[in-house]
C-alpha cells in the first residue's frame, strides 16, 4: 500500500478511537501501534502529526501523545455581507473588475476522492517524480555553507547560469532571475508588461491559470485561435491592431490544452508582428522537459534568438520535478528585466536560498539525465496507452491532436442539436470514478464546441488509464447517448 494511504488509514482508526479516552489520557505507544496496525514508525509518526494539525492530539517530548483538551466552543459567524458591496463596488477608476475564477486551476490541483482515478491532474505521478534524487538534493543542500542564509534578490548566480544555458546560448545569468515557480513567474510577467485595464492578446483555448493570473491583475484577455501548427499569425496580427494590446502570451512547445507545436514557419512571423505592433511576446515555456522520446527534433525557445528582447521567458522544474519543487525562471533582455526585478522583490523578496541550492543538486546530479529519460519514456507510453483506449471504448470524441509531448489529451466532444453540457459529463464522470477537466475553463470567450482535457500524466500508468477511459465511457454512454450517439464502438 502507498505511503500516504497508510497514513490516511492510521489517522483515520485512531481518530475514531480518540473517544475512548479521557482528555490528557495517553495514546498507545508509537511501538504499539506499528505492531498491532503492522506499519512502519513513519507512517505511525505521520498518522500522529496530522492529529495533532488537527487539534485533536498533543505531544509531549519524552512522553508521548495524548488525547487534546475539548476545543472551546465557536463563536458565532459575523456579518460579512459588507465585503460583497467593498469588493464589488466599482471605485471609478479601475477598467475591468478584478475577479478571479480560480476553478480551472483548481480542478488540476485538488486531489480526487480515494478510489478516483485522476485524469486531471497538472503535474507528474508520484511514481514518476525522482522523489529519492529530490531528497537527496535537499540533504545536501542544507549541508552547502550559507545554505540557510539570504540569497542574492536575482537568484543563485549558478542556478541563474543554469537557466541561462538551458533557454539558449545568447543568453546569461544577468538575463535570469530566479521566482517561486511558474506561475509566480506568470504573474510579475503580466503585472510587469501591461496596466490594469489593458487587452491581453492569449492563445484560444489557453491555460486556465494564466487567464486568471491575468484577470486577477485586471488585465481583459483577447483570444486569438490557435490550430494544429499553433496561433495563427494572420490573426494574431488583426488582434494586435484591433484591440491595440501590447503583450501576447502564448505556449509555442506542446501548448496546453492542444499540445500543438508552433510550426517553424509561424515561429518568425509571431515575432515579427509583435516587435511590429511594439509589443511582448511572453513565451511559457513550462513543457520543455515533457518531451516524449519519441518527439524527434524540436525547435529552441522564441528566446534563444531574441536579439531585439521581444520574448519574455518563464520556464519552472515544477512540472518535471515536483509540484513543491516551486522554483522557475523570467529571461528577459533590455529595460523590461529592471521592471520584472522590482515586481519580483516587492511581491516574495526571494526564492528560499535551501530551495535554490536543492535545485542546484539535483540538475547536477547524475539522477538528473536518467529521470529526464525514464519521464520521456513513460509519458510516451502514457499517452500510447490512453490513445488507444480512447480508439477502443470512445471513438465519438474527437482527438484533433496527438501530441509528442506535455501530459494530457484535448478531445471534443460531440454535439446534439441542444448541445452537449461538458458540466454533466465532468459529473457523470466523477460519479463513475474518474476525475477530468471540462473545456470550458480554457476559453476566455464562448468556446466554439464542448471539450475535455484528459491527463496521462497524473496516472499510475497505463492499466490505470485503460480503467479510467472505461469508467469515462460509463459516464459518456449516461450523458452523450443522446448527443450525436455513436458511442457505442
Amino acid at each position: 500500500m502507498h505511503e500516504r494511504s497508510s497514513v490516511a488509514e492510521l489517522a483515520g482508526s485512531l481518530r475514531s478511537e480518540l473517544n475512548r479516552y479521557s482528555p490528557g489520557g495517553k495514546l498507545p505507544s508509537s511501538r504499539a501501534l506499528v505492531e498491532r496496525f503492522r506499519v512502519s514508525p513513519v507512517t505511525v509518526s505521520r498518522a500522529i502529526a496530522q492529529l495533532v494539525a488537527e487539534g485533536l492530539v498533543v505531544t509531549r517530548p519524552g512522553s508521548g501523545a495524548f488525547r487534546a483538551q475539548p476545543r472551546p466552543e465557536v463563536p458565532t459567524p459575523g456579518d460579512t455581507s459588507w465585503q460583497e458591496v467593498s469588493l464589488s463596488g466599482d471605485g471609478g477608476l479601475e477598467v475591468v473588475p478584478r475577479t478571479v475564477d480560480a476553478s480551472g486551476v483548481l480542478v488540476t490541483l485538488a486531489a480526487p476522492p480515494p478510489g478516483v482515478i485522476e485524469l486531471n491532474g497538472g503535474y507528474l505521478h508520484p511514481s514518476l517524480q525522482p522523489e529519492r534524487a529530490l531528497a537527496a538534493a535537499l540533504a545536501r543542500a542544507g549541508r552547502r555553507p550559507g545554505a540557510w542564509g539570504r540569497p542574492p534578490t536575482d537568484g543563485l548566480t549558478e542556478l541563474r547560469s543554469w537557466f541561462a544555458r538551458e533557454i539558449g546560448p545568447a543568453l546569461t545569468a544577468a538575463d535570469v532571475l530566479i521566482t517561486a515557480g511558474g506561475q509566480s513567474a506568470l504573474a510579475t510577467a503580466l503585472r510587469a508588461l501591461a496596466p490594469p485595464g489593458a487587452p491581453l492578446l492569449v492563445e484560444s483555448p489557453t491555460y486556465p491559470g494564466m487567464l486568471a493570473v491575468a484577470r486577477a491583475a485586471g488585465l481583459r484577455p483577447v483570444p486569438v485561435p490557435v490550430d494544429a501548427d499553433g496561433v495563427r499569425p494572420e490573426l494574431l496580427d488583426a488582434a494586435f491592431r484591433a484591440t491595440g494590446a501590447r503583450v501576447f502570451v502564448c505556449q509555442p512547445l506542446f501548448q496546453n490544452p492542444t499540445g500543438a507545436v508552433l510550426a517553424p514557419g509561424r515561429r518568425a512571423e509571431v515575432i515579427r508582428i509583435a516587435r511590429a505592433a511594439g509589443a511582448f511576446v511572453v513565451e511559457d515555456d513550462f513543457a520543455c522537459r515533457l518531451v516524449h522520446d519519441d518527439a524527434g527534433p524540436l525547435p529552441a525557445p522564441l528566446a534563444a534568438d531574441d536579439p531585439d528582447g521581444v520574448v519574455v521567458h518563464v520556464r519552472s522544474l515544477t512540472k518535471i520535478a515536483s509540484p513543491s519543487l516551486r522554483v522557475g525562471a523570467l529571461a528577459a533582455r533590455g529595460p523590461v528585466l529592471g521592471r520584472l526585478r522590482a515586481i519580483q522583490v516587492v511581491d516574495s523578496f526571494f526564492v528560499p536560498r535551501p530551495l535554490q541550492e536543492a535545485a542546484l543538486e539535483l540538475v547536477g546530479s547524475p539522477a538528473w539525465g536518467h529521470h529526464l529519460r525514464s519521464v520521456s519514456t513513460a509519458l510516451r507510453n502514457r499517452r500510447t496507452a490512453m490513445t488507444a483506449a480512447l480508439s477502443l471504448e470512445l471513438p465519438a470524441l474527437t482527438l484533433p491532436h496527438v501530441p509528442a509531448g506535455g501530459g494530457s489529451l484535448w478531445l471534443r466532444l460531440p454535439e446534439a442539436e441542444a448541445g452537449t453540457d461538458e458540466s454533466a459529463v465532468v459529473s457523470a464522470a466523477l460519479r463513475a470514478g474518474v476525475a477530468i477537466a471540462p473545456g470550458r475553463p480554457y476559453f476566455c470567450a464562448e468556446p466554439p464546441a464542448p471539450h475535455i482535457r484528459l491527463s496521462y500524466s497524473a496516472a499510475a500508468g497505463a492499466a490505470e488509464i485503460a480503467e479510467g477511459i472505461r469508467r469515462l465511457r460509463t459516464a459518456c454512454d449516461e450523458v452523450l447517448t443522446g448527443a450525436g450517439g455513436g458511442l457505442q464502438p
